[in-house]
């Protein structure tokens, strides 16, 4: 027996709620990673980390928050809750991959396309093993041609992401970015839902599970990751680094980014007649002599 899908049980309020989580997630892990290119090496692995937890909690989040529109008419849906977990790892530590090689390795093609890559594939992965913690009373069968294309959007997405990471310093543009990747992640989750059709066992009723509703079974499982990208918002918001960027950072006249040779620190800028701050500078420049005056 086929099963009547409403992927929609809501309208549009999973949907939109669901691309901006995707978008938070995305837009946290990006900055983060821009962040660790501008800081030292031993809090290179932090920032990465963080940024890696970031995006796997955001699209983890944005695919049960989606889930919790999705309905098949006849079964009561509810969620394997190991498998479930599972997939938030398998999210964070293949983004995490991803997001390391890109990041130590900079913007080099093969970095590009390889942290592109196992990034995409993390996401796939996570819908799709997501999908398989769901416990009704039938049988998930997708189609093979749209499973495909969902992966291709998620690596494209991730690849477009990463190269953004790298190259892009801005703030706006950086959000502008983690927009994309939102809306290429909802497309992803949405491309693989359209591949699903479900089959329902021949005796399966109504009565047969006991579920109380897809709201009440994901809402405790999304309180954790959920808390920990506030967490993540206000670590990036009292970072005026992560905010604003550096001063100077692609203007070559400040003798920072592609205006110095690789490997040669920038000089000190020290001031004209000296301050507090650095006391030394006033033995250093001397003051001008007076222009003479008419007597």
């Amino acid at each position: 027996m086929q099963g009547t899908i409403d992927g929609f049980s809501y309208g549009v309020v999973t949907p939109i709620a669901a691309f901006l989580m995707a978008c938070l997630g995305a837009a946290l892990g990006l900055r983060c990673t821009t962040r660790s290119l501008r800081t030292e090496r031993s809090f290179k692995a932090g920032w990465l980390a963080l940024g890696a937890t970031s995006i796997g909690s955001g699209i983890w989040t944005m695919h049960f928050i989606a889930m919790m529109g999705f309905s098949v008419d006849d079964t009561p849906i509810g969620y394997d809750i190991p498998i479930t977990f599972a997939s938030l790892a398998i999210a964070i530590v293949m983004v995490g991959i991803g997001i390391f090689i890109v990041g130590y390795r900079g913007a080099t093609s093969m970095a590009l396309v390889t942290g592109g890559t196992i990034t995409g594939l993390g996401v796939a992965t996570m819908h799709y093993l997501g999908m398989a913690g769901m416990r009704l009373q039938g049988t998930l069968e997708y189609d093979t041609l749209t499973v495909s294309l969902s992966v291709v959007i998620a690596v494209v997405a991730s690849t477009t992401a990463l190269w953004s990471a790298v190259s892009i310093h801005g703030f706006l543009p950086s959000l502008g970015a983690g927009v994309v990747m939102g809306v290429a992640v909802s497309g992803m989750h949405y491309t693989g839902m359209a591949a699903l059709s479900v089959h329902l066992h021949p005796a399966a009723t109504a009565d047969s599970v006991t579920d109380s509703g897809p709201i009440s079974a994901l809402i405790p499982l999304m309180i954790g990751p959920a808390c920990f990208l506030l967490l993540a918002a206000v670590v990036v918001m009292f970072d005026p680094l992560v905010v604003m960027g550096s001063p100077g950072w692609d203007d070559p006249r400040n003798g920072v980014g592609a205006g110095r040779p690789p490997g040669i620190p920038a000089q000190r800028q020290v001031p004209r007649f000296g301050t507090h701050a650095d006391p030394a500078s006033f033995q250093s420049q001397h003051r001008d002599s007076p222009p003479p005056r008419d007597w």
